[in-house]
């Protein structure tokens, strides 16, 4: 992304911002709500157009070609209701044939076995657990086998047993596939768990970049949380050198194949 901005009349939600991402790494983007992580995946994912700026993934200009690589990609939100009298095994097939996936009723069958869904298949979503639902969620948004996989909060109000269980089966969707993860969220554990890099919103725009461990060193503060109550208030104060290296990497980083060839160029 470069120069990334979204406005809504005479509010910005996000303003000028730079970064790119790694392949085969897991980023977080940590704000607070408001602060511009929802807008920037959905510009991301191509479901709101940018104001001004550009977006390259995989070496494609999304703007301008996103159909290109948009089976590639998948996303994930506990916010996006799903077709509630529409069984399991449907609400699948629907997302499936969006993606054009070849062999679909063997796939479905397979991310049902992955995820305990098989004995579920033929119940209408209107009739599952909020858990149950979780998981019909990530099959969704794991049925392409993406390998960026976009999430906006995906722990939103589960209870911590569902939240481990989603945070569990992303690591190991990550390992197995050597998938690019670009996660939206607030909750500071699930961040310092799930990511080798964070990227800090603030008021639409990355205030700080680096891994978890760095940022809280830079700071000088014992927890992400701390670090991240410091930036939204206002009173926490980075070393000099570290502020400026953070600063300067935010606008360098790449979303990347796997293997970690740039999906974006940093020029």
């Amino acid at each position: 992304m470069r120069g990334l901005t979204k406005r809504y009349g005479d509010v910005t939600a996000v303003e000028a911002i730079d970064f790119d991402i790694v392949g085969g790494s897991t980023t977080g983007l940590l704000g607070g709500n408001g602060a511009g992580k929802t807008t920037t995946i959905a510009m991301l994912m191509g479901l709101v157009l940018p104001t001004g700026g550009s977006i390259s993934v995989m070496d494609v200009d999304m703007l301008r070609h996103r159909h290109r690589v948009l089976h590639r990609i998948n996303f994930e939100s506990p916010y996006v209701d799903m077709p509630m009298r529409l069984t399991v095994s449907q609400n699948l097939t629907v997302f499936g044939r969006l993606y054009g996936l070849d062999r679909l009723r063997d796939r479905i069958a397979e991310i049902a076995s992955a995820l305990d869904l098989t004995h579920l298949l033929d119940r209408p979503c209107g009739r599952l657990s909020a858990g149950q639902k979780t998981r019909v969620s990530l099959a969704k948004a794991l049925i392409n086998q993406p390998e960026l996989l976009l999430l906006d909060e995906p722990t939103a109000s589960l209870d911590p047993d569902t939240a481990d269980w989603v945070r569990s089966h992303l690591e190991a969707y990550r390992a197995e596939r050597g998938a690019t993860i670009l996660l939206a969220s607030h909750n500071m554990p699930e961040v310092e768990r799930l990511c080798d890099r964070v990227m800090m919103m603030k008021e639409g725009r990355i205030v700080d970049d680096g891994a978890p461990g760095e940022l809280i060193s830079r700071y000088g503060r014992d927890t992400l949380e701390d670090v991240f109550l410091d930036v939204a208030r206002g009173t926490g104060r980075a070393e000099a050198g570290g502020a400026e290296v953070g600063r300067a990497e935010a606008g360098r980083g790449a979303i990347a194949e796997r293997g970690g060839r740039a999906l974006q160029d940093s020029d």
